[in-house]
């Protein structure tokens, strides 16, 4: 919801120019975007959370602004850490990478032509973010905030709310409200207090729904996490059942009607990690803690059956070489292949039998494989080379899957480092300059071959998390891409904001859609044909789904679907709301648990006609 404002070097393609930093760009910090929302920013609390907004550059932020004022009565958490690879950046809208890597405005990118510079100036930084997510923080309204991505987490704020709660300053007061018909409740089940059990509709989520508006089909409340706050992370939607990680547990409801489906599966420790995607054959894999002490590390694998709730095989992350270690791993999945990064390489397993396939370790000269990104039948590998040497540089690698034989190599030039896919088919990437103070967007060709750099001057907001231990190339949400055709939010500054679409081609906008509300828009899918996108609720109005031609000479938004203006406030405070659209259905989940014991945090919540 809006709020007032806060008062390379050698050899490749062709070697950045040398031109001071600019205010703003794709990346630059902004205004802490209005409170709440998918995309909205979190008041600090307890744990760290994931910054909101345009992508900064991703994984690796600049020297932070001076950080803006705190909204009020929560503690303000730790300030986040100086520049340098790993950390995050300045926040953007959207919980995203904020415009332009670092801030700063895009300039002459490794690859390709000089594209245009510039982005817009900086903005007010928004409060730290949490560790793993480049951008800024979606998050709930004062008293309950959200953290990034998909993948990512954010800054942990205040408590969440329970059914329809009060205000987001903490002032209102819940109303009591008069049971309908159940075709017009929103189906729970268990009680209140049963992690993950929605519980009796103490105040009737549908009451008041005005003609034209969507039904709440169902809600679940989360589980209890501890005081510091708990990860809740990814999503993935089935033809029968929403399933949703949260702390230690695993939980499956029934699309249409929050029944549980399955489950919950639960875990010895916290879930640190997930697939961000599933299979064809919906297996996922989450990766635990090996214990709760601070020398734990996230290297206890699980896979899982989202069609049956079984838990399949199990297996251990062994460390690497003296700095290759399995404190944190990434996990990405392509075809039937589950790649298991550490900090300097990667092993490959079979998803559905578990049995090892291969290691990619050191080649080269000093390459070590640092990120993956996975996705269809292709999978990205991005490694550090030469660190610390005159030759120093990142180099981007097509692996065959099943056998990580390696398809192209595409180096990069010195002082550039690769810090986010924005797609991986077609495989879109998102460089940053730290030196220059500068960030590119770069496309290849399906054998690796540059094809062009986006030149819109704009200032960008997809939401991306925070990487600090590892560079979480798919942690970003609000950004789209088909064939032809990347799809980017520009930053809502104050009010609505426009999606560009942008020729993976020439590297030019083709067409742009305006927000149909006060409020900011975000790609979600391409899909028959049309871009799909999400709207954030408003004061008065809830959130909305619509879809905008991808060809054409029109490109005007049609509403798909209206979210409930009743219960906007709940749909603007999930912590780091985690966004899917499937089957004419509208899920939004949370991605941090607060660990507040004010007000009982929902988990997840459902629209639809």
């Amino acid at each position: 919801m809006t709020q007032p404002p806060n008062q390379p070097p050698q050899g490749g393609f062709g070697a950045p120019q040398d031109q001071p930093p600019q205010g703003g760009g794709f990346g630059a910090p902004q205004t802490p975007p209005a409170p709440g929302g998918f995309g909205a920013p979190s008041t600090p609390y307890g744990t760290p959370g994931a910054p909101q907004g345009v992508p900064a550059a991703p994984g690796v932020p600049p020297t932070p602004p001076p950080p803006a004022q705190p909204p009020a009565a929560p503690p303000q958490p730790p300030q986040p850490p100086q520049p340098g690879y790993g950390y995050p950046q300045q926040p953007g809208p959207y919980g995203a990478p904020a415009p332009g890597p670092y801030g700063y405005p895009q300039q002459p990118g490794p690859y390709g032509a000089a594209p245009q510079p510039g982005f817009g100036q900086p903005q007010q930084p928004q409060q730290p973010p949490y560790p793993g997510a480049p951008g800024a923080p979606p998050g709930k309204k004062r008293t309950a905030l959200i953290t990034g991505a998909a993948v990512a987490a954010l800054l942990v704020i205040g408590g969440t709310v329970y059914a329809v709660t009060s205000d987001g300053d903490g002032g209102g007061k819940k109303k009591p409200v008069a049971q309908q018909s159940d075709d017009d409740k929103p189906s729970a089940s268990g009680s209140p207090s049963a992690p993950g059990g929605g519980g009796d509709d103490p105040e009737n989520l549908n009451e008041g729904r005005k003609a034209g508006e969507a039904k709440v089909l169902w809600y679940k409340s989360a589980p209890d996490a501890p005081g510091s706050g708990a990860d809740a992370p990814g999503m993935w939607i089935t033809g029968k059942a929403a399933v949703k990680a949260a702390y230690k547990q695993v939980f499956a409801y029934g699309v249409g009607d929050g029944r549980p489906v399955w489950g919950p599966l639960s875990f010895p420790q916290k879930i640190c990690a997930v697939t961000p995607q599933k299979s064809a054959d919906d297996k996922v894999v989450v990766a635990y803690m090996s214990g709760a002490g601070d020398d734990a590390k996230c290297n206890q694998l699980q896979q899982i059956d989202l069609g049956t709730g079984e838990k399949g095989w199990s297996a251990k992350v062994a460390d690497g070489g003296l700095f290759d270690s399995a404190l944190n791993v990434e996990l990405a999945v392509s075809g039937r292949t589950l790649m298991v990064g550490r900090s300097e390489s990667g092993t490959a397993y079979d998803i559905d039998s578990g049995r090892k396939l291969y290691d990619k370790t050191k080649y080269g000269a000093a390459c070590f494989p640092t990120a993956y990104a996975g996705g269809t039948d292709r999978l990205i590998q991005v490694s550090s080379c030469g660190a610390g040497g005159s030759n120093a540089h990142d180099e981007i690698q097509e692996l065959d899957p099943a056998t990580g034989k390696v398809r192209w190599t595409q180096p990069v030039k010195k002082g550039w480092q690769v810090t986010r896919t924005f797609s991986v088919d077609p495989l879109v990437v998102y460089l940053t300059n730290q030196d220059k103070k500068a960030w590119n967007i770069s496309t290849f060709t399906r054998d690796g071959k540059f094809r062009s750099e986006v030149k819109v001057d704009e200032k960008f907001a997809p939401r991306c998390g925070w990487a600090i231990l590892e560079r979480d190339l798919q942690g970003c949400q609000g950004v789209a891409a088909d064939a032809d055709t990347l799809y980017l939010p520009t930053d809502a500054t104050s009010t609505a904001n426009e999606i560009v679409a942008i020729s993976l081609s020439t590297g030019k906008a083709r067409w742009r859609a305006k927000s149909p509300a006060d409020e900011p828009m975000y790609p979600l899918r391409v899909e028959g044909g049309r871009l799909v996108a999400y709207v954030q609720p408003s004061y008065d109005a809830g959130g909305q789904v619509v879809s905008i031609p991808a060809t054409g000479s029109s490109h005007t938004t049609t509403k798909l679907l209206q979210n409930p203006q009743g219960t906007a406030e709940i749909e603007d405070t999930f912590f780091d709301s985690v966004v899917d659209w499937a089957d004419g259905r509208f899920f939004i989940s949370t991605g941090r648990l607060s660990g507040s014991d004010q007000s009982k945090e929902k988990l997840i919540m459902a629209f639809g006609n």
